[in-house]
């Protein structure tokens, strides 16, 4: 993997993270990580990282996370520093139709980098997302308008990890069970556009970077597509006599 001089500095500084865990005997836990943070995190070779670790986002589907270094005997439970807020209008009847991007844009104009938030999901009108517990007070104080509509802010305690966000199911039946034929169930675009899209560096499984079509899913893999979205492959449901097999994918919504 070719790195350029910011995603060398990112690795070091992950490996440094994983250090201080080793020496100091404490959780260490990076800023939220984008698709291309991850597969950086999971290629570091293992010889390189003093610690063991894990990643999350608030919930188990979360594309964005964070990692925590753990040193070997950890004694204490310990929390990630991030929380979920709910973002809403004051008023739903004379609310504006808001999306992802207008939450975004409205909590980094507030001067928030990208890197402290998590994933951002709209749901009935409202968004829930992750926020560093440093901000939290803060975005609750100062986030009042997005467009031209009244927000408030509160803070979810009760959210589960079991949470998932909305998806459509879509089954059909695939010649076989490689990432390219999967991707086109859920992604009506020509397979050239497919095979670019995977080719490009742009389609992750499980974190992971991939860009080779003929990648064999497992059951229960995690697909993100940068810019398109992300899909979940449930498995083959069975065969044809033809030799095709009908699987099923969740779409997030």
């Amino acid at each position: 993997m070719n790195m350029d001089k910011d995603e060398i500095m990112f690795q070091k500084r992950l490996i440094e993270l994983s250090r201080i865990a080793y020496t100091r005997g404490i959780v260490t836990f990076s800023d939220f990580m984008n698709l291309n943070e991850l597969n950086i995190l999971h290629t570091i070779p293992k010889h390189q990282l003093q610690s063991r670790y894990e990643t999350y986002g608030g919930y188990h589907l979360a594309e964005r996370q964070m990692v925590a270094f753990l040193p070997d005997a950890l004694y204490y439970d310990y929390h990630y520093p991030f929380q979920a807020v709910e973002i809403s209008p004051v008023n739903q009847r004379f609310a504006e139709g808001l999306t992802h991007r207008d939450y975004l844009g409205a909590v980094m104009n507030l001067g928030i980098e990208r890197c402290k938030l998590g994933d951002i999901m709209i749901d009935n009108g409202n968004a829930l997302m992750f926020l560093r517990d440093e901000l939290v007070a803060y975005i609750t104080d100062n986030l009042t308008r997005i467009r031209h509509t009244s927000v408030q802010v509160s803070v979810k305690h009760e959210l589960q990890a079991e949470y998932e966000p909305k998806y459509e199911e879509i089954r059909g039946t695939v010649a076989s069970v490689r990432l390219d034929t999967v991707l086109s169930l859920a992604y009506p675009l020509s397979r050239s556009k497919l095979t670019a899209c995977i080719e490009s560096g742009r389609v992750f499984v499980n974190g992971k970077l991939i860009t080779s079509n003929g990648y064999r899913l497992k059951e229960g893999d995690i697909i993100s597509v940068r810019k398109m979205g992300r899909i979940i492959y449930d498995g083959v449901l069975s065969e044809t006599k033809k030799g095709r097999y009908l699987t099923s994918v969740r779409k997030y919504l």
